[in-house]
């Protein structure tokens, strides 16, 4: 069914100006939508009209992206335009008014700023690997130099702990501002970075089952994002469960901003159930950002290299929901070894072949996929430090 206006309208809620704290609806910074007619087959142009707060605020080409990846999730429409225009003076003292009664009156949902970058990292199987591919791709991050959130979602078969070589307990300690304590991550340096990190692996012994129903599950995510002080963070990286349950549903809705990595690997039945986790991001209406291939090729000592679970099975699922394949990830015994021991192979940009293509795959997140949001020089950031000003005079 082609999309209404409300629709469209529904859709842009989910993009947010990371600076001001709400949506460019909310905030009036979209003030129309134009829906063509449809064509013979439903097909519909969506043009937007979006005000900022200045012609050359630097948040434009990720509100840019936003506004497209967000809009191209509804199966019927096929192009997006954005007509820009720049605020008033007025209109701009009228944002940054809604912002800060926003900001008074609605206490965030979570505790997660904003400004991080939420990336899911998915399969629709278990045994693909993808607790590695989450901790290895976090580690690569934090070498940037960035601060990376580590959510271990997948509360039942939680390994985050292991793999990174973390067995403290979370503590919960008072916070400013906050009439409870809050759960303080479990923090490991990387380089000049830092991982944050939370699993009910640091609640419970390693070897104890966990026997939770789906509303139990959904709750124990809920609470790590609402009751952990997770500070500021440039990503943070969920290692969600296997499947397409109530975790993930629940997922999408408090954070509705999420992108999702879907983690496969060649052989063909994984992609199909990997396929499943695609349809549950599309009618979630979250983005999926890109595809990995995990376990890839086995390159013995003498350099011949052996398909031992297929070839192809990355590309192929990517090519099918129109996402890039971001990286091909070889078998390799360092990876495992690695996570036995609790140091990640990323931990060293040059410790073999998987190492190298985690790191790739990292720089890609940055410079092309989700890059990290860069507020400095903004101008709405200026005004919001006048009317402070103001508001203390």
């Amino acid at each position: 069914m082609s999309p209404t206006r409300d629709d469209i309208f529904e859709l842009l809620r989910a993009v947010i100006d990371p600076e001001l704290g709400s949506d460019i609806v909310t905030l009036g910074m979209a003030p129309d939508v134009v829906v063509s007619p449809p064509d013979s087959t439903g097909g519909v142009d969506v043009t937007v009209w979006v005000k900022l707060t200045i012609g050359g605020c630097p948040l434009r080409g990720q509100i840019k992206k936003d506004i497209e990846t967000r809009i191209a999730l509804h199966p019927d429409v096929r192009n997006v335009r954005i007509e820009w225009g720049e605020m008033t003076s007025d209109e701009r003292s009228e944002v940054m008014s809604k912002a800060r009664w926003s900001a008074r009156e609605n206490a965030a949902d979570t505790e997660v700023p904003q400004s991080t970058r939420i990336l899911a990292i998915a399969s629709g199987k278990g045994g693909v690997g993808k607790s590695s591919v989450t901790v290895n791709l976090a580690t690569a991050l934090a070498s940037q130099g960035l601060t990376v959130g580590v959510l271990d979602a997948d509360i039942w078969g939680f390994s985050v702990p292991r793999l990174l070589g973390i067995s403290d307990r979370l503590e919960a300690v008072p916070v400013e501002g906050s009439d409870k304590p809050k759960i303080v991550p479990n923090v490991l340096k990387v380089g000049s970075g830092q991982l944050k990190v939370v699993s009910t692996g640091f609640l419970v012994d390693e070897d104890t089952a966990l026997m939770w129903r789906g509303l139990m599950l959904t709750k124990a995510v809920e609470q790590f994002l609402r009751d952990v002080a997770w500070g500021e963070m440039d990503y943070l990286l969920i290692d969600m469960p296997p499947g397409t349950g109530d975790v993930q549903m629940g997922l999408a809705r408090m954070l509705p901003r999420t992108d999702l990595i879907i983690v496969t690997t060649p052989a063909l039945a994984a992609q199909k159930v990997a396929a499943r986790a695609a349809d549950m991001a599309k009618r979630s209406f979250l983005r999926v950002a890109g595809v990995i291939e995990n376990m890839s090729s086995f390159t013995c000592d003498h350099g011949e290299s052996y398909p031992l679970f297929g070839v192809g099975g990355g590309q192929a699922l990517a090519d099918e929901i129109g996402v890039p394949l971001l990286g091909q990830i070889p078998l390799e015994p360092s990876v495992g070894a690695g996570g036995d021991a609790g140091v990640p192979v990323a931990s060293n940009p040059d410790g073999g072949p998987a190492a190298v293509v985690f790191h790739a795959i990292a720089q890609r997140i940055i410079d092309e996929i989700a890059p990290p949001v860069n507020m400095a020089g903004c101008s709405a950031r200026m005004l919001a430090a006048v009317a402070a000003a103001f508001d203390k005079v």
